[in-house]
């Protein structure tokens, strides 16, 4: 058994299996900028109107399927349907609501770095836009996934400090803690649902930033089990296919304290 590579990330192992080169995390050799110290880049025509189609049919997609703390935060963020948002106008938005930040990174970024940013309540998001034969579904983080997908629910509070929680966690984590903190994340922060007074709806940002995904999530070709952190940090994944199975919360607040124990009696949290 290969103690060395079972400590190793789904994104890791697909990286040295040649799956994807966009998907072999990067390592950031000085601070990413953060706020309006962003470049807003120099967009083809493509690339706009990329953001315009997916933009124009995630929304219309999402009615009735997302939850209302996600939707909520798209209200916030005021996204133009037909211009690529600037990232430092997202950062304002964040700090406004929950004192996050956001920061722009080239890739796909190495896990410490990454929980790092976290824990300093700093977002690591993308700005580049996936090409045209990709609107569907892309296995590589980008601008739309961490933009759309991502920045909306950071404006919830409980949301947000969960999210703070995964990445102070993460800092403390070694060996195979660090394997189930990435499952505990892929199946809340990527691909968590929530079962609430409006029904079954999505959360996920791996989900809400897929057109594939939202039709396929709330289908019964999808098995859906109630949220057991302890649970979740054992359970397997493949980023290279729509998932079969999916966790189910009550609520953010479930959600955070549910974490928040597990973490505790890891050692990765110390008491409030």
């Amino acid at each position: 058994m290969n103690t060395k590579n079972e400590e190793l990330s789904a994104f890791e192992k697909a990286g040295l299996e040649g799956t994807d080169p966009r998907c072999v995390p990067v390592t950031l050799t000085e601070p990413a900028p953060i706020g309006r110290d962003i470049k807003y880049p120099d967009y083809t025509d493509e690339e706009q109107e990329n953001w315009q189609i997916m933009y124009a049919r995630q929304l219309k997609l999402l009615e009735g399927r997302a939850a209302a703390e996600y939707m909520d935060g798209l209200h916030k963020m005021e996204f133009s349907p037909d211009r690529i948002p600037y990232l430092g106008d997202i950062c304002a938005v964040l700090e406004k609501a929950t004192n996050w930040r956001a920061a722009r990174i080239p890739g796909l970024l190495a896990e410490e770095q990454f929980f790092g940013y976290l824990a300093d309540r700093v977002f690591p998001s993308t700005d580049y836009m996936r090409p045209r034969h990709e609107l569907d579904y892309t296995p590589a983080p980008d601008l739309f996934h961490d933009i759309f997908g991502h920045t909306p629910l950071i404006t919830n509070p409980t949301f947000a400090n969960f999210y703070q929680k995964i990445g102070q966690a993460a800092l403390k984590a070694q060996g195979r803690q660090r394997r189930q903190l990435e499952r505990i994340y892929w199946f809340t922060v990527e691909f968590g649902l929530i079962d609430d007074k409006n029904g079954l709806q999505i959360y996920g940002n791996g989900i809400l930033s897929s057109f594939e995904e939202v039709q396929h999530s709330l289908t019964d070709k999808v098995e859906k089990k109630p949220f057991e952190a302890a649970v979740v940090a054992e359970q397997e994944y493949d980023v290279w296919h729509m998932q079969p199975l999916l966790f189910v919360i009550d609520s953010f607040e479930q959600l955070e304290n549910d974490f928040y124990k597990w973490a505790q009696g890891q050692g990765l949290l110390e008491e409030n």
